[in-house]
C-alpha cells in the first residue's frame, strides 16, 4: 500500500495485508483516516518532539520462531516523565503480536481472549493459567506519536490500562469506553531483540522493567545449595569415617648429637583420606632461639614437602615491668597429606651461644581429619545465598518504586 503524504510528500509503501482504519505518516506524524470508501483523509497531526522509534516501518525479523513485519509503532504516556514505545507486528497469516520498550526494556505482547472483571471490583489480585498476577497499576495513557499503518481508530481519547505482573509474565488490561481488550506480556531480552532484528540500533537499558527476571531463582538456588552440601558433608563422612589419628613420629633428642644433622624416621603408612600432618616442637630455649626443618618424603615418587618453624623465647625485666616475647612450644602443620608410604628427614639446630639448652622433643601427628573445609563451604554458600536474597530484595523495591501498590511501601 503507497500513501502520498499531503503535509510533508513522504511517500510510505509497505503491503501490510489488512484493511487499514488509520494511517500516520513517519517523517511528519500527518494522522490519516479512512472514509466510507476507504480513502485516507488527513484529519490532524501529532505534534509532539518524541520521535526515537528504535524499530522503523517496514522492518522484517523473527521472534519466538516466527517471522514478523513492523506496520506500525505508538508512544504512551501517563506523565511527562512516565512514557513507553509499542510496535505493532504482523506474521504472514496476519497474526498480530506487540512489542513495547521501556528504557530499553522489551515486553512481547499478545492479546488473549480471558475477561477480568476489572471496571467494577478492581481486584489487588487476578489469576491466568494458575498463576497469581500482582496489581501494579491502574493508569489513564495518552497517545502521544504514532507512525505507520493500523487496522483500528487511533482513541482520542485516553486508554485506561490496568497492570498486573508475575515477573517474567504481566496481563494488561486496556479499556476504551466499555470495550476491553486483555493482552499476555513476557519479558524478552536485548540479546533476543537484537538476534531478531540484526543491525537495529537499540535504546540504552536502565532501570528494572515491571517484567524484568531477577538473575536468579531464589527458591531454586536455596534447593541447589543444600543438595550440593549435601552431598560435600556425605562423601566427606564417607571418606573420613574410619579415619583416626595416628602419631607417625615422637622422639626427645639431644643437641648434642644432632645439632645441625639430619634425622631419618623409620616408615610409615597412611590410608585414608587427606589431612593434615601437625609437628609439634618443645625444647628449653630460654631468651634464645631453636629451629627445626622437617621434610616429608613420599617414599614411591622420592618428592619431599618441606616445613620449617622457630622456636624462640625471651623475657626480661624493663622499666619496672616484667616482660615475655614467643614460646618454649611451637606446632605447624604439612597440609593436604595424601594417602601412601612415608619418612620424615629432620634436622634440628640450636643458636651456638646457647649452652644451656641441649634437648628438644619432636611429634608429628598425622591428624583426624578436619571438617574445617566443608564448613567454609556452608558458610560460604550461606553469605553467597544471604547476599542473594538481599540483591532480590533491592530489586524487587526499584521495580515496584513507581507502582502505588507495591508490597515493599511502609
Amino acid at each position: 500500500m503507497k500513501v502520498p503524504c499531503y503535509n510533508c510528500d513522504t511517500v510510505t509503501e509497505l503491503e501490510v495485508g489488512f484493511k487499514v482504519v488509520n494511517f500516520v505518516c513517519p517523517n511528519c506524524h500527518s494522522l490519516y483516516e479512512a472514509d466510507s470508501e476507504g480513502q485516507l483523509r488527513l484529519r490532524s497531526k501529532f505534534n509532539s518532539q518524541i520521535n526515537n522509534f528504535a524499530l522503523k516501518i517496514g522492518d522484517k525479523g523473527s521472534l519466538k520462531g516466527k517471522e514478523y513485519i513492523l506496520t506500525g509503532a505508538l508512544v504512551k504516556k501517563v506523565t511527562q516523565n512516565y512514557l513507553w514505545t509499542e510496535y505493532v507486528l504482523k506474521n504472514e497469516k496476519g497474526e498480530f503480536v506487540y512489542l513495547s520498550e521501556s528504557d530499553g526494556n522489551w515486553i512481547f505482547l499478545t492479546e488473549i481472549e480471558e475477561k477480568f472483571n476489572i471496571k467494577k471490583q478492581h481486584p489487588k489480585k487476578v489469576v491466568y493459567d494458575g498463576n497469581p498476577y500482582e496489581l501494579y497499576e491502574y493508569c489513564d495513557a495518552a497517545i502521544e506519536n504514532a507512525q505507520g499503518y493500523f487496522d483500528f481508530s487511533l482513541p482520542t481519547k485516553k486508554v485506561h490500562m490496568t497492570e498486573y505482573i508475575q515477573p517474567p509474565f504481566m496481563i494488561s488490561v486496556e479499556r476504551i469506553d466499555d470495550v476491553e481488550t486483555v493482552f499476555l506480556g513476557e519479558y524478552i531480552s536485548n540479546s533476543q531483540i537484537r538476534k531478531g532484528f540484526p543491525g537495529v540500533h537499540l535504546p540504552y537499558q536502565t532501570g528494572v522493567n515491571i517484567t524484568k527476571p531477577y538473575y536468579f531463582d531464589v527458591n531454586n538456588t536455596a534447593i541447589i545449595f543444600c543438595i550440593f552440601l549435601l552431598m560435600i558433608i556425605s562423601a566427606n563422612w564417607y571418606i573420613y569415617k574410619d579415619q583416626i589419628q595416628q602419631v607417625v613420629f615422637e622422639k626427645t633428642v639431644t643437641f648434642t648429637d644432632f645439632n645441625d644433622k639430619e634425622i631419618t624416621s623409620d616408615s610409615f603408612v597412611l590410608s585414608g583420606g587427606s589431612a593434615p600432618m601437625t609437628i609439634k616442637v618443645s625444647t628449653d630455649v630460654d631468651n634464645s632461639w631453636a629451629n627445626v626443618d622437617v621434610a616429608l618424603v613420599d617414599e614411591k615418587t622420592n618428592d619431599e614437602i618441606h616445613a620449617n618453624k622457630d622456636i624462640e623465647y625471651y623475657s626480661g625485666y624493663t622499666d619496672g615491668e616484667s616482660w615475655t616475647e614467643g614460646s618454649p612450644s611451637e606446632k605447624f602443620n604439612i597440609c593436604g597429606v595424601k594417602a601412601g608410604k612415608y619418612h620424615l628427614l629432620i634436622t634440628p639446630i640450636k643458636a651456638p651461644e646457647d649452652l644451656r639448652n641441649n634437648v628438644i622433643t619432636i611429634r608429628a601427628i598425622w591428624n583426624e581429619p578436619s571438617n574445617r573445609n566443608v564448613w567454609l563451604i556452608v558458610m560460604f554458600m550461606i553469605v553467597v545465598y544471604i547476599l542473594i536474597r538481599y540483591l532480590k530484595i533491592n530489586f524487587e523495591k526499584k521495580r515496584w518504586e513507581f507502582s502505588d501498590y507495591s508490597p515493599y511501601s511502609e
